[in-house]
């Protein structure tokens, strides 16, 4: 049983070619209108943009994000994004799960990607993942014997550089709890998944809620109930925000039964109402100025 009924536009990755890659690359202009779609919608693959110019923001899971470029963003499955943007140029990536199981840490690194804040490059960083995107290009259009394969080093490559660049370690590193973790970081991103309680998601992992509270904990900086109010917070705040939805319709697609209860869920989470919180959005898109 799906969490809920997404009522936001949501867009399958859609290669039109006779030997179909779940990739693909290209400028913003050459990918496609949606590319820089200005109304907010989620995706089912992941996307790497490249911005090279332009000015505005970049509005993902509703923090909005002033446009520095040169740098990096990440939107993966499930995000709700869109564009305030003009003049926006660079170049975009796109894939799927499935194009990612050569190298199965680059979902947990591009996971923890999307969480990080944006940096402006330096030229000598611009260009490197420019000569990387560029030898991406090049398989692309060359067609190769091997290209996938290629395709799909460049892109492991160009992951790592983006890790090395936030002067961490590269994210997906080799931690023995890793594997759960990323298990529990999928479990949270599948809507097919029903459950809210930490009790389900140990059940489901195969392991006591005891040790996914220690695993999580240490790993992530927060206690798996605390990660999984926050994810429900936040797909309030979505519907809340992208939807026309009463705040009962809300509140029972994310599993209250009781309306009131949600409310105040929402209020202890955010400090603020339902009512209030989307009319503080709607005020903000009317006037961005202020």
């Amino acid at each position: 049983m799906r969490r809920w009924a997404d009522p936001l536009p949501r867009h399958d990755l859609e290669v039109p070619d006779p030997e179909v890659l779940p990739f693909a690359i290209g400028t913003f202009d050459r990918i496609g209108p949606l590319a820089h779609a200005d109304f907010a919608h989620r995706h089912t693959f992941y996307e790497i943009d490249f911005v090279t110019g332009g000015h505005g923001a970049h509005v993902v899971d509703l923090a909005e994000r002033a446009l520095c470029p040169p740098h990096l963003c990440f939107v993966t499955p499930g995000q709700i994004h869109y564009w305030r943007a003009s003049g926006l140029r660079g170049h975009v990536v796109l894939c799927t799960d499935d194009f990612l199981l050569a190298h199965p840490g680059d979902r947990e690194a591009l996971h923890l990607l999307a969480a990080l804040p944006w940096r402006r490059l330096d030229p000598a960083e611009a260009g490197r993942i420019r000569w990387l995107i560029r030898q991406m290009e090049r398989e692309r259009h060359a067609r190769e014997a091997g290209f996938a394969t290629a395709l799909q080093s460049y892109l492991h490559l160009l992951i790592v550089e983006a890790g090395r660049l936030h002067r961490g370690r590269p994210p997906g590193g080799g931690e023995p709890a890793a594997s759960l973790v990323r298990r529990f970081r999928e479990l949270l991103a599948d809507e097919d998944f029903g459950e809210w309680t930490v009790a389900a998601y140990a059940a489901r992992l195969g392991v006591s809620a005891s040790a996914l509270n220690e695993t999580v904990r240490q790993a992530m900086g927060a206690t798996p109930g605390q990660v999984i109010r926050r994810l429900r917070t936040l797909e309030a705040k979505r519907l809340l925000a992208g939807a026309e939805l009463s705040v009962t319709q809300v509140a029972r697609r994310l599993g209250f039964a009781d309306p009131a209860y949600f409310c105040r869920f929402f209020r202890r989470e955010t400090g603020r109402t339902p009512g209030g919180f989307r009319d503080g959005v709607r005020e903000k898109h009317q006037h961005p100025g202020v």
